[in-house]
């Protein structure tokens, strides 16, 4: 089999639970990864690419949602941005911190699901997530939820990519080259828990924002030739896209 469909998926109640176990594993050499990339060229290059879409001088309120080991999270807060990062695996929120810490940058991390977040409606300037959607369970309810959180002409960026097309038949490459088998076939496994992985993407992704009344929604596929030009181990094998979106 090398195409998820809607009849391979088999959409589990528990798969939240399955989802945060496999990322509990990952999470010391996860954050180990970001560490490195928050030294390498990366770091500029995604700071370019976030600052076009940004308000020009001008601290704002962001929220990082699905932080992960905290990489947008800390490159934003250098930049004298106020970001909250939020993530459903507690120890990412551990990794964060300490990274933080490491880097010497101010930044809120908190334990929270994508789908229900616990903080005050219209309280953002930004929201920002990488490689988060492809993991939710009720993406059009995450959506709902970070738009809620999203000031009046607030601003969406979620960077993302069809990782479950193909993924049989594609080699495992860049970050996830020395990933252990047994986490692979996890990965795998979240793929076929998950409806989104038979979603026409990113075209799905404008559609539902539409329907939700955004405005100047945008898809930028240029972005995966601009930070992954070269193969390294943050790179993928699938090209990655930014949905742009802002509150109306």
């Amino acid at each position: 089999m090398t195409f998820i469909s809607p009849q391979t998926v088999n959409a589990n109640t528990h798969a939240k639970e399955y989802i945060v176990n496999y990322w509990h594993k990952r999470a010391a050499d996860f954050s180990q990864l970001r560490q490195r990339e928050l030294h390498s060229v990366k770091a500029e290059l995604w700071q370019q690419e976030i600052c076009r879409h940004l308000p020009v001088e001008k601290s704002l309120h962001i929220l990082d949602i699905g932080c992960g080991a905290g990489f947008f999270t800390i490159l934003l807060s250098k930049l004298q941005h106020k970001v909250t990062g939020i993530d459903l695996t507690p120890d990412m929120i551990s990794a964060a911190q300490n990274l933080a810490a490491q880097e010497k940058t101010t930044a809120d991390f908190l334990v929270m699901d994508a789908e229900n977040i616990n903080l005050p409606s219209a309280s953002f300037d930004v929201i920002i997530a990488r490689n988060l959607m492809w993991n939710l369970p009720h993406p059009a309810k995450a959506y709902q939820e970070w738009l809620r959180l999203l000031k009046k002409g607030g601003l969406l960026l979620n960077y993302d990519a069809e990782y479950a097309k193909n993924h049989h038949s594609t080699a495992a490459a860049g970050a996830h080259a020395d990933l252990a088998p047994e986490l692979l076939e996890e990965c795998h496994n979240i793929y076929h828990m998950l409806p989104i992985s038979c979603y026409d993407r990113p075209l799905w992704d404008k559609q539902l924002l539409q329907s939700l009344g955004c405005q100047n929604i945008g898809l930028d596929f240029a972005v995966n030739s601009t930070i992954y030009s070269n193969n390294d181990e943050f790179s993928t094998a699938v090209p990655m896209f930014c949905v742009k979106a802002t509150k109306s």
